[in-house]
């Protein structure tokens, strides 16, 4: 096998190699958005209210505004006090 011939084989298992690393890196799947998902700002105040309960975990549990925050969204939710609902 003379010299150039082995050029040949090699350059052509190269190419080859770079097509297959090509094939597989298009089918690879898309990464997932990072967590948690970016939201719009809310209007309504309550939201935002909440949003900063969730934030600091489970102090708040103890804070007085998020029980409030926390019993106006369940009582909005659950629509208590309206007939027919």
């Amino acid at each position: 096998m003379s010299a150039r011939l082995g050029f040949r084989l090699a350059a052509a298992g190269f190419a080859l190699l770079a097509i297959v690393v090509a094939v597989l890196q298009a089918h690879r799947p898309t990464p997932t958005p990072a967590w948690p998902p970016t939201r719009a700002p809310s209007a309504r105040p309550v939201d935002a209210q909440l949003a900063r309960c969730q934030a600091i975990g489970a102090a708040g549990a103890q804070d007085a505004a998020c029980l409030k925050a926390w019993n106006d969204a369940r009582t909005r939710f659950l629509r208590v006090g309206k007939a027919g609902g």
